[in-house]
């Protein structure tokens, strides 16, 4: 058994080899700065404010606006503004691209996100994404790990999804409600579609933008950053009982039976990625990992980690929809036991979290990656891929371009694309670079489109054509 266990791992990695090999000799431009790079690097330097551009305090809508308008304008080769819509009360929803590349998709080059402030009253992270923007352009130049990062990364960071809910907040509110939702009252991380239970809430103008927004762009990676709590949630954020237990808990006695029930583990096909960058976020914090309860009557999380069902099943949150609808791997990062602490405590949590939130980023770098071909080498677009074993897909994009955050193994990916023959190809993933594997599909007449995750058809029902709202500022 040993034996032809080994003759397996050697059959695999020659594949690897060859693969690498064959990959060299297309036309797709070589990555020279992988993740072997990153693990060579210096770890990123301390950031050091300068409160001329920006201090630690909090900044409301026309403070921020002019700070990344600014900022664009300071840094034009390295930022991008644009805004993916408006509030219910006519506030933009900025996005500031940070990359060496941040006005157009360059061929291999993943795009991440962070997004901030989905709940009003929770701005730290609205602060700290501020920070973040402000560290990566002034440290391009002297940072080896910035300049990495920002020259194989396109970094998309939203400061604000609810700027609304923010200007009715109160600094100093740890607890409440007060701001937490849009302007019309509703909760915008209640408000996508969700993939265990039909959520009949009323599409936000908020929620709409950010779907239009990531139908758009093939995010692979993305944090949400939250508070009110000292952890890393990752998916599912619903379970499969939820349905059920909706009639079957009308009264509090049955509530209280089915409590632990309800509370139990509802794990995705990549559970062991969620819970790899969950830890990369908690290892990296300065205290995430020890798993401190925020309060006495407040749970402690091992390792600074949970599953979103298990700590408490919500319907209609952001995370599950990027992952089951686009494949994107998204975790909610909650970072202050205070959602919204006085701002002299801004400077902490900045030292707290700015490790993690750039070795977050750079976890988009591991896995496979590669491109779909048709066999005139043209990219096929939309192509359906999966991770055998694995049932949620993702797909190609209008380049050909795919990604997949995998941890160290062997794998089976599944291609499949309409008018083509679908093909299943073995690769082997290693901890030190992502794997490059290039696919070519041979037309078949024949072939009709299987459904390839079970989640499909929901998929394409909950889809809109939608028209392009992202738009860059005017001068």
């Amino acid at each position: 058994m040993t034996r032809r266990w080994t003759i397996t791992s050697l059959l695999l990695l020659l594949i690897y080899v060859c693969s690498r090999s064959a990959n060299a000799q297309t036309q797709i431009p070589e990555q020279t700065n992988t993740i072997d790079l990153e693990a060579a690097l210096p770890e990123p330097r301390a950031y050091i404010p300068d409160s001329q551009y920006l201090d630690f305090v909090y900044h409301n809508h026309e403070e921020l606006t002019r700070f990344l308008r600014a900022t664009s304008a300071r840094y034009p080769n390295l930022t991008a503004l644009y805004s993916i819509g408006k509030s219910i009360q006519g506030r933009e929803l900025w996005v500031l691209v940070v990359s060496s590349s941040p006005y157009e998709h360059m061929l291999g080059k993943p795009d991440v996100k962070y997004v901030g402030n989905i709940h009003g009253n929770e701005p730290v992270g609205r602060e700290l994404l501020l920070h973040l923007i402000q560290y990566l352009v002034s440290s391009y130049e002297t940072d080896q790990y910035v300049k990495w990062l920002l020259d194989n990364t396109r970094i998309h960071i939203m400061p604000s999804m609810n700027p609304d809910g923010y200007a009715v907040s109160k600094e100093g509110t740890c607890d409440g409600g007060q701001g937490r939702y849009n302007a019309r009252g509703f909760d915008l991380n209640r408000n996508f579609p969700d993939y265990f239970k039909q959520n009949n809430k009323r599409g936000q103008p908020e929620t709409d933008a950010v779907k239009d927004w990531i139908s758009k762009i093939q995010f692979v990676l993305s944090g949400s950053l939250h508070g009110g709590a000292l952890v890393a949630s990752y998916p599912y954020d619903n379970t499969p009982n939820a349905r059920r237990l909706k009639g079957i808990c009308r009264s509090s006695a049955l509530c209280a039976m089915f409590q632990t029930y309800s509370a139990a583990p509802s794990l995705t096909p990549d559970d062991d990625v969620f819970k790899h960058l969950s830890l990369v976020y908690a290892k990296n914090h300065a205290k995430m990992s020890r798993g401190v309860a925020c309060k006495s009557a407040t749970p402690a999380f091992e390792n600074g980690i949970t599953n979103g069902a298990a700590w408490y099943p919500l319907t209609g949150g952001m995370q599950d929809y990027q992952y089951v609808w686009y494949g994107c791997m998204e975790v909610t990062l909650e970072i202050s036991c205070c959602k919204y602490p006085p701002a002299y405590e801004l400077r902490k949590y900045w030292e707290d979290n700015q490790l993690s939130m750039i070795k977050f980023l750079a976890e988009a770098h591991r896995g496979v990656q590669g491109f779909v071909f048709d066999n005139n080498n043209n990219p096929i677009e939309r192509a359906s891929l999966k991770i055998k074993g694995r049932d949620v897909g993702f797909q190609t994009t209008k380049h050909g371009e795919f990604w997949r955050i995998l941890l160290p193994g062997y794998y089976k990916l599944e291609v499949f694309a309409e008018g083509f023959a679908p093909r299943e190809i073995e690769f082997v993933v290693v901890e030190q670079h992502p794997t490059l594997l290039n696919v070519t599909l041979t037309p078949s007449k024949q072939f009709t489109m299987p459904t390839v995750t079970t989640t499909r058809t929901q998929i394409r029902n909950n889809r809109k054509n939608v028209n392009d709202k992202i738009h860059f500022p005017s001068d």
